[in-house]
């Protein structure tokens, strides 16, 4: 009879959607990683130690006490010199990459404090056309470090870069020797400069401030170097080495002193300086 059957009830709920950023695949070891506890760890696959790529604003956070207190020359960006046209405009390519950070160039500087220590910081910005250095890279890099100088302040520069930027020609290879010159200054009157590599680290950046640090520090399978290493093997004709160009290869050979996993940085960086500094 029907009053004795107890009929059954169907739950309709609501489909719960998961937002796509919520997870993220790890290059290194491919597992699924909830992204708040990658946050957590800096940025580091907390399974196979797989540094992901953090930017500007997140090293700032990560090295310095409380993130940058000061931010130097800000205003300042490329006005294209050359007029450069090529597949893509390079008045558009700036335009899209200004839009798209929210920032005017490839490089943040400024001035904070590591553990009550007054610094002066620079960080490369890899998300802006490749955190190439143009003109204005240059410049800033050159005057953070002048700054840091008239005010006796240690350096501390973080370095994510392709390369020099073809669109300015010329203009860019000469902030090659304009930073250069800076940094010796700088080591003339002993004050320290530590430089930090990530992953990658190249061209005309590495052939400059990156590896004129008193301290150079690199980040656990960062790649570093000049030339991209299928140039090389065309150029030489012969196979390279397994891991060339990778920090670790490069500490082995003797071109950086130390590799530091990410959320050991601010530590080492810290210990460092107060025997840099004494």
């Amino acid at each position: 009879m029907a009053w004795f059957r107890k009929e059954k009830k169907r739950l309709v709920g609501q489909k719960r959607e998961v937002p796509p950023d919520v997870w993220k695949k790890c290059d290194g070891c491919g597992e699924i990683i909830y992204r708040e506890k990658l946050n957590e760890n800096k940025g580091v696959c907390i399974r196979c130690g797989y540094h992901f790529r953090i930017g500007p604003d997140e090293y700032a956070q990560l090295l310095l006490d409380n993130a940058l207190e000061e931010e130097y020359d800000a205003e300042l960006q490329s006005v294209d010199p050359l007029r450069f046209v090529g597949p893509t405009p390079y008045a558009e390519r700036y335009q899209r990459a200004m839009s798209k950070g929210g920032r005017k160039e490839a490089v943040l500087t400024g001035g904070g404090h590591v553990d009550g220590l007054s610094v002066k910081f620079g960080v490369m910005d890899f998300g802006f056309i490749g955190g190439s250095m143009g003109s204005v890279v240059g410049e800033k890099i050159a005057r953070v470090a002048e700054r840091a100088l008239a005010e006796e302040n240690p350096l501390i520069i973080v370095s994510a870069s392709g390369g020099a930027r073809m669109m300015e020609g010329v203009l860019s290879l000469m902030q090659m020797a304009k930073t250069s010159s800076a940094l010796g200054r700088m080591h003339k009157s002993r004050l320290p400069y530590i430089s930090v590599l990530t992953h990658p680290t190249t061209g005309g950046v590495t052939a400059s401030f990156a590896m004129l640090g008193d301290v150079i520090i690199a980040e656990p399978g960062a790649l570093v170097g000049f030339a991209g290493p299928r140039v090389i093997e065309q150029t030489i004709g012969q196979e390279l080495p397994e891991g060339f160009q990778r920090a670790e290869f490069l500490l082995e050979h003797g071109m950086v002193d130390i590799v530091v996993p990410r959320p050991q940085l601010k530590l080492t960086v810290s210990r460092l300086l107060q025997h840099m500094v004494g």
